[in-house]
């Protein structure tokens, strides 16, 4: 049983992507803002005059080692995810780890062990299920609202938009993986998650390295420099048809670049047995083009809803601070970021053994 507080004291790990945890945190009153560690002197010291943040950290070991934080949010690349989680749980702080968990199911595994030991929250910042559209559908298809969904797809593709070239994201050991567990890691969660979690049985995949290898491909007007002599050892598009034991589908598309008409855009497309619905953002607009599709008195009815922005990090956020504050289970949680790992692990095998695998029931039922 995981002890509750009224307000929750947090630290922030990583300079990069955590500036929209700072955000996330500093709009609910039931977090205090502690301290921050990261290893960019000058973006973190932008960051602590922002958010006025009390204490500044270049180790993270040493943020760690403040008995006044209770929870701390892991912003820090692919393959430090575990040993910074694992480090945080056993100085006993709740960690919200960014996606995706962590590079491996091993990896995974032994954090979600730790936690269970240390009788920690571990949340996973599925940030897109925070967006105002991906809400409004996600509970249309879970409350039954378009019936029994069997099809969905679930896509994020990019003209142009490695991000870096030679950096930690295309070198697979750090990484664990190109554009499907960067990107499409956040199209397969809302898939999954707006089906009520279903085991997957069936995974049919293909991965290809097509124009990073030769050097094209890098993200468009500076955000991600190409780093010269650094490697390209992950695929820059992948695809997956996955059978669910609803006896729904899955398809998944991601890429980083690809010759196609979209320039960075991703979305969910749901089927269901009552009415479907479509949710499309277009270069990470903060309101998407929403559909819902039905029949009303005989006819084909198309419902267009008014939808508004809201932080995406900081609804992820306030379900990890309302977990630790109020004892509710956290969603997203370890255990999802878990089982989404175990997908990637299985679609990066079906596309090296080039064959459809059969695959095994989920150890872990969710709700």
């Amino acid at each position: 049983m995981v002890p509750v507080m009224e307000q929750v004291r947090v630290g922030v790990i990583g300079c990069g992507i955590g500036i929209v945890h700072l955000e996330g945190y500093e709009l609910d009153p039931s977090a205090k803002i502690m301290a921050l560690a990261g290893l960019d002197e000058d973006r973190c010291s932008m960051l602590v005059q922002r958010f006025n943040v009390p204490q500044r950290y270049r180790d993270y070991r040493d943020l760690l080692a403040n008995p006044d934080i209770d929870a701390v949010s892991i912003c820090v690349p692919n393959h430090l995810h575990a040993e910074v989680a694992i480090a945080a749980l056993r100085a006993g702080k709740h960690v919200l780890v960014e996606k995706p968990l962590a590079r491996t199911v091993e990896e995974g595994e032994e954090i979600l062990r730790v936690a269970r030991e240390e009788e920690k929250i571990v949340g996973i910042a599925f940030n897109k299920r925070g967006r105002g559209d991906m809400e409004y559908v996600g509970e249309l298809a879970r409350s039954g609202h378009l019936g029994q969904i069997y099809y969905v797809k679930a896509y994020w593709l990019r003209r142009s938009g490695i991000p870096g070239l030679g950096s930690w994201f295309t070198n697979k050991a750090l990484s664990g993986g190109g554009p499907l567990i960067d990107l499409g890691v956040h199209v397969m969660d809302l898939a999954l998650w707006m089906t009520g979690n279903p085991e997957i049985t069936t995974v049919s995949a293909s991965t290809f390295a097509k124009l990073g290898p030769q050097g094209k491909g890098n993200w468009p007007k500076g955000r991600f420099q190409q780093v010269d002599g650094g490697e390209y050892g992950v695929e820059d598009l992948a695809t997956a048809f996955m059978r669910t034991s609803t006896g729904a589908t899955i398809q998944l598309e991601a890429s980083w670049a690809a010759f196609s008409k979209e320039t960075d855009e991703y979305g969910i497309e749901l089927m269901g047995d009552k009415g479907g619905a479509r949710v499309h953002i277009k270069d990470y607009a903060k309101v998407g083009e929403v559909g819902i599709f039905t029949d009303l008195n005989g006819s084909m009815v198309d419902v267009a809803p008014r939808l508004y922005e809201q932080h995406e990090h900081g609804r992820v956020i306030q379900k990890f601070l309302d977990s630790i504050t109020t004892g509710v289970p956290m969603s997203p949680s370890g255990e999802e970021g878990l089982e989404r790992v175990k997908v990637i692990d299985w679609i990066y095998r079906s596309a090296e053994e080039q064959r459809e695998l059969q695959v095994a029931p989920a150890a872990v039922v969710l709700s």
